[in-house]
Parts: structure tokens; C-alpha cells; sequence
């Protein structure tokens, strides 16, 4: 379904939960998205994510992670979107996440939604 919509899917992590399994997918259309799966009987929910933007080379993960030391990250995962990497982070307090990773000076991407 998200084919014939012309979705397209940036990421995605797949978790095992009590009886039931969750996707969080990030993709470039997401009301589109949502529609769709809906529609196909899919239960869905937006989260607010931060999107940090990281260099794509041997250290970039470390560098970016020694800045985020103070945060509580509740999951995340990460995607090449070339020439850099981006790390999707859920954290507890997405104020003081977005204030804390900008003093450090990375750079956030434009709101995300993950799904």
C-alpha cells in the first residue's frame, strides 16, 4: 500500500511487544501514510522525534553520542541521507533534548514525525 502511494520509507525499527509487534517507520509523506494504513486496518500514532544531523564517517556515531550523554534517549535508530547520517532519537523531555544537543552545537533537522 505505501508503494502504490509513493511513500517513501527514510527508516524503520520493528519491536516485539506483549501479543503484538510495533513498527516505527519515518517516511517523507506521513499524512499520506497514516491515511493508507489506516484505511488497511493498521493502527497508527505519531510520535515527536528529534532528527540530528551527523557526520557519515568512522566517528561521527561517538562524536554525537559524547554530546547526548545527558539526555535520556528512549530509543532510537539511524539512516544515511548522504553526504551525512541522521540519528531519530525519541527522548523523555523533547525541550530539554532540542536545548541540550543545539548548546553542544548539532545541527537539528526540520520536525519530524516518526510513526
Amino acid at each position: 500500500m505505501l508503494k502504490e502511494g509513493k511513500i517513501n520509507i527514510l527508516g524503520f525499527s520493528i519491536a516485539e511487544g506483549a501479543g503484538y509487534g510495533v513498527i516505527r517507520v519515518l517516511v517523507d509523506k506521513p499524512e499520506i501514510a497514516k491515511d493508507l494504513l489506516s484505511k488497511d486496518g493498521f493502527v497508527v500514532k505519531f510520535t515527536e522525534v528529534l532528527a540530528i544531523q551527523m557526520q557519515d564517517t568512522p566517528g561521527g556515531l561517538f562524536d554525537l553520542t559524547d554530546q547526548m550523554k545527558d539526555i535520556n534517549i528512549e530509543y532510537g535508530y539511524g539512516y544515511r541521507n548522504p553526504p551525512f547520517a541522521v540519528l531519530i532519537v525519541r527522548v523523555e523531555d523533547i525541550e530539554q533534548g532540542i536545548r541540550s544537543l543545539l548548546a553542544g552545537g548539532l545541527k537539528l533537522l526540520d520536525n519530524v514525525t516518526f510513526h
